[in-house]
């Protein structure tokens, strides 16, 4: 349904928004006056010009309720058109609808049309788009006409000339050369036809030869006059013959012509349209002009663009008034298409046949109508999907390891403002405040029963927390707020992998949800106690990555100490044993034997025997649910994140949060007790790495030695040396190792997973080894020296090359993943689950063995799938029936089988019409759950 700025239809007549070329007749509609001069605003009376870019009587009043001359003022004018100056008596906010044109003395093409690829215009009239550029921009003759009746009579004259002088010739020689003639001569008068380009060269050759044959015009108008008479239904009918009969190569040309066509005859559109007689000029309050110190303006810069269009325009005019020369005309004709091209879309303008972007004096390239509309900071993505909002603000995080899962530390300040509606509620119902500025000043004033509402007003409220840049779902997340002192954000340390956040200096966001709907979204979708597991994998988000201490902390408390105080000692209990510890009589990392509690659950795998153990893993395991069974190991980052998956196998996702919030107060509590810390002089250089080096340099030299007397060809040379190099290095790595002192902190945080890895430790102690050049390529010389020892000269230049190249590579990885992104969300963001059964028998087969001959997980490939056949072992045992839904359990139980292929349903093979179906999706990886409907599976797929 077509509609005007103004008037919108009401909501339930229309359901959609379709963008379409606007008629001439449509751009006259929208506008409420011609603009025919280029000023603004008067330098002296500060006001807008008559008949200007910001006219008050095409664009309406610039003061509420007020004429340019002053005549009437105020709303009882309301509707009143002034009789002296013809402003209207409105609100001025009509400034950011109404709209003016401009009408061209010649018609344009709009450079979106002409320019883009493929070219509409070319594509169209069936030609290349060098050749329709060459026409727009005067550099080349469109032919417009054909005398057929002179055509015929030329070919005859042509024909009885050649057969008569053909005739009169005797040499072979001379004929073949006189028919090569006629040949060439023929193909150029059948190659005159209406829509072909010629170059000025071609043009005067061809109108001396066959003038009165043909009319050629040059200039957007030429093309446009061949559109204005162009019948679409016949064309289409045209080429469709023409394709029956076509090759495949001329069928591919002819399929997106005929594509073309039936689009334009479907919505209505004519191709002159293609081409601009008049432009509409955007209301003055969408490229505002700003009034500097100094009486100078700071103005948008399509008000450069439309002044200079009004400029060109007006000059044009003036010319085809006096009758000036064709060749004048021509280059003014040029000038105004290239001004329109600038106005519309100045980046597209920057190669091609146009010259390059319009330019202020300071040389940057004018900001144009498209520029406005896309990318980053266009009006769609950063005004229309991402909204500026109230009931926001942002500032640096810091660690709040006392904080719940589900909490966040908001500073009282920060949280009176966003709270601010609710407070002011507060009082008023209290009646300590009689209208809204009394409550705001009792705000301001900080008064004692301000804080007391506070801690109302956010009980039982969740807040949003944000971290840019927000690539996955769990950039964002709810919170529950804690009023505390200070100005920053305190975050909980197990939620930092989720925001890929650390503590030195990052900034979140934070937003108020505020209607019902939206809280409740916020606590049951959106919590951070929600978001345990990475929405892509199934992968636990939390205990990895971020939380270090943590981890360092409970490998320290787990790990078996030889020759520690109390080794050996004999306990009744593991009470007994903590106790002891408390008094000092045992170590907490001493091996002791403990005689486990009867009829406790955790302790069923020792059947009542006597084990042995360490103190501190009996405290770690007090952390765990008192049925979990005993850990008596070193708990490592991998073996932390096998418990946590374990437990939310035995006891659900709701029950995790609680779990890991005290693993988290225990890491922290034991790793300061430790008192583990890092000094330089805890890693050394390996003795043995001399002796090391020196045979393999003493290798190299012989390979080299060799490579001289013609015995190895260069390349063989060269590999050999690296893989001399690499086995040193390994060499050296192994003396590393072998040299770290295994009660050291560096070995903990090694071994621990908390951080660093024995490649680092090398590094530092060993050698920096083999390093690559930017192309990726190895260099064979190594660096030998460790950062301990220092690099020399020569090696600190040879390593500059891959570590600038990092740092480059990371930032156009950056933008290259970001755009990727973007692309597949585009293309996937309609996969959401529609219905819960398609009904489909088809599925996907899930070998044991991938093609390549590789062995999967299987357990991890069938996990959460729902079968599409009978699953069998060997012997033909049904062990689930088609139709099943595999649980991990489940999954794990046909992994241990004997069964080696298995069909399920997939989303490849779902016949849900639109979307995807539940029993195709399978299983949510965050709920661990059939997935709901509604889920927008494909958003989750893109971010993963």
């Amino acid at each position: 349904m077509a509609f005007t700025p103004r008037k919108l239809p009401p909501k339930d007549t229309w359901n959609g928004l379709r963008l379409a070329l606007a008629s001439p007749e449509r751009i006259l509609a929208w506008s409420s006056g011609e603009i025919t001069k280029p000023e603004t605003i008067n330098y002296r009376t500060q006001r807008s010009e008559k008949h200007g870019l910001f006219d008050e009587k095409i664009f309406g009043p610039e003061k509420d309720y007020e004429c340019y001359c002053g005549k009437y003022k105020g709303i009882r004018y309301k509707g009143i058109v002034c009789d002296k100056c013809g402003v209207e008596i409105t609100r001025s906010i009509v400034r950011r609808e109404r709209m003016g044109h401009i009408e061209l003395c010649t018609p344009v093409a709009h450079i979106w049309f002409l320019r883009s690829v493929p070219s509409r215009m070319a594509l169209l009239l069936g030609a290349s788009a060098t050749d329709i550029e060459k026409v727009v921009y005067f550099a080349g003759y469109i032919i417009t006409k054909i005398a057929e009746e002179e055509k015929k009579r030329l070919l005859s004259e042509l024909e009885s000339e050649f057969k008569s002088k053909y005739k009169s010739l005797t040499s072979d020689k001379e004929r073949d050369a006189l028919k090569e003639k006629m040949t060439i001569t023929k193909a150029e008068i059948d190659g005159i036809v209406v829509g072909k380009v010629l170059d000025e060269l071609e043009y005067h050759r061809f109108s001396v030869r066959y003038g009165g044959l043909f009319e050629a015009r040059i200039g957007a108008e030429a093309i446009y006059d061949i559109f204005c008479k162009l019948d679409l239904k016949e064309l289409e009918k045209t080429l469709s013959a023409r394709y029956e009969h076509a090759g495949a190569a001329e069928r591919e040309k002819l399929a997106k012509r005929l594509s073309l066509i039936a689009g334009l005859i479907a919505s209505g559109v004519r191709p002159e349209w293609l081409f601009l007689t008049r432009i509409p000029v955007i209301p003055p309050a969408l490229r505002p002009m700003v009034a500097l110190e100094g009486g100078r303006h700071a103005t948008s810069d399509v008000n450069d663009l439309y002044r200079r269009v009004i400029n060109r325009n007006n000059r044009l005019k003036k010319l085809i008034d006096i009758h000036a020369p064709e060749v004048i005309l021509r280059n003014e004709k040029r000038i105004l298409q290239e001004a329109v091209d600038a106005l519309l879309d100045n980046s597209i303008r920057k190669s091609g046949a146009a010259a390059g972007a319009m330019t202020l004096a300071q040389r940057r390239p004018l900001k144009s109508l498209a520029d406005y509309l896309k990318g980053k900071q266009g009006y769609f993505r950063q005004n229309l999907l991402g909204k500026r909002v109230d009931y926001s603000g942002r500032s640096v995080i810091v660690v709040g390891p006392d904080l719940e899962l589900d909490e966040c530390g908001l500073p009282k300040h920060m949280a009176l403002e966003l709270f601010r509606p609710f407070v002011i509620a507060g009082l008023l119902e209290r009646e300590l405040a009689f209208n809204i500025r009394g409550a705001g000043r009792l705000i301001e004033d900080g008064v004692a029963e301000v804080w007391e509402l506070l801690e109302e007003a956010i009980k039982g409220k969740y807040v949003l927390l944000n971290r840019a840049p927000t690539l996955h779902r769990q950039g964002i997340q709810a919170f529950r707020p804690r009023l505390i002192e200070g100005d920053a954000i305190q975050l909980h340390p197990l939620v930092c992998n989720a925001f890929n956040a650390d503590f030195d200096g990052d900034q979140m966001a934070v937003h108020v949800p505020l209607s019902e709907e939206a809280q409740w979204e916020a606590a049951n979708i959106m919590s951070a106690n929600k978001n345990i597991l990475k929405p892509g994998s199934g992968e636990m988000i939390v205990l990895t990555g971020k939380p270090l201490d943590i981890i360092l902390g409970v490998y320290w408390l787990t790990k078996a100490v030889e020759k520690a105080k109390g080794e050996g000692e004999h306990l009744a209990s593991p009470n007994s044993a903590i106790l002891a510890s408390e008094y000092d009589a045992i170590d907490l990392r001493a091996k002791i034997k403990v005689l486990p509690v009867e009829g406790k659950k955790k302790y069923e795998t020792f059947d009542g025997h006597p084990f042995e153990t360490t103190v501190g893993r009996l405290l770690f395991n007090t952390v765990l649910p008192a049925d979990y069974p005993f850990i008596n190991e070193t708990i490592t980052k991998k073996v932390l994140a096998r418990i946590v998956t374990d437990c939310i196998a035995r006891y659900g996702l709701d029950a995790v949060p609680a779990i890991v919030n005290k693993v988290k107060r225990f890491g922290f509590d034991y790793a300061t007790r430790s008192g583990i810390s890092w000094a330089i002089d805890d890693v050394s250089v390996p003795k043995q790495k001399l002796r090391i080096i020196n045979e393999a340099a003493a290798k190299v030299a012989k390979i080299q030695q060799d490579y001289e007397n013609g015995l190895l060809a260069e390349e063989e040379k060269r590999r050999m040396a690296i893989e001399i190099w690499q086995g040193t290095k390994q060499a050296v790595e192994e003396q590393v190792a072998a040299e770290l002192n295994p009660m050291g902190s560096v070995a903990d945080m090694v071994r621990s997973g908390a951080r660093g890895t024995l490649g680092n430790l090398t590094q530092m102690a060993g050698m920096k080894g083999l390093i690559q050049d930017t192309s990726g390529k190895t260099i064979e010389v190594p660096i030998i020296s460790s950062m301990i020892e220092g690099l020399n000269p020569i090696e600190y230049f040879m390593s500059t090359h891959g570590a600038r190249k990092g740092l480059t590579d990371t930032a156009l990885g950056t933008a290259k993943a970001g755009y990727l992104t973007r692309r597949l969300f585009d293309v996937a963001q309609d996969s959401i689950v529609t219905e819960k059964d398609c009904g489909t028998d088809r599925g996907v087969k899930i070998n044991r063995i991938s093609a390549s001959g590789i062995q999967i997980n299987y357990a991890e490939a069938l996990r959460g799938r729902v079968l599409a056949e009978d699953a069998k072992d060997a012997d033909g045992i049904v062990l689930f029936k088609k139709g099943q839904y595999l649980s991990v359990h489940d999954a794990d139980t046909l992994a241990a089988s004997t069964v080696n292929t298995v069909v399920s349903r997939s989303p490849m093979s779902c016949e849900t019409r639109y979307g995807i179906c539940q029993i195709c999706y399978g299983m949510d990886l965050t709920s661990q759950e059939l997935v709901d409907l509604g889920e927008a599976v494909g958003t989750v797929a893109a971010q993963a």
